[in-house]
């Protein structure tokens, strides 16, 4: 069995670089500290956190299609802040940027403790921030199945 340590990158296909740099560059650089690696007209990079995430341009025949979370592909991602507080300083972040914001942060049953937030991107990519104490789910499987949802 291969024990894999993360996610390395995530690649977004986006509208238009340009126009979705600005949020990127807000949420990636500014409030999380990650570097950027690439910035020009075709590919915003950002690494950091132990992960890496890059936009690039949908192709010329698909820039006018909009995101859909419940097509087959991406339906959101997340990121695991380490506090509450990190939750908190990222929606007041994403709210003074303009942001769409689809859930201020709150509890939910996913996991004991689990606390998030929930926004969309220029194009309706939705994004979750979330803490959860210690090892969360990760740390239930160690002593029993999980349950499966729906």
């Amino acid at each position: 069995m291969i024990d894999p340590n993360g996610i390395a990158h995530i690649q977004l296909t986006v509208r238009d670089v340009t126009a979705s740099r600005p949020f990127y560059y807000r949420l990636l650089h500014e409030t999380f500290g990650m570097r950027v690696q690439y910035d020009h007209a075709e590919v915003f990079y950002c690494i950091g956190g132990r992960t890496g995430v890059l936009i690039r341009a949908a192709s010329a025949e698909h820039r006018d299609t909009p995101f859909d979370q419940w097509r087959v592909g991406l339906h959101h991602f997340c990121f695991r802040l380490r506090s509450r507080e990190d939750v908190d300083a990222l929606h007041a972040s994403m709210c003074a940027f303009g942001a769409k914001i689809i859930r201020a942060p709150e509890e939910g049953a996913w996991a004991p403790g689990y606390y998030s937030t929930l926004f969309e991107d220029p194009d309706g990519i939705r994004i979750e921030a979330l803490f959860i104490p210690g090892g969360g789910n990760l740390d239930r499987i160690k002593d029993k199945p999980l349950t499966p949802v729906g």
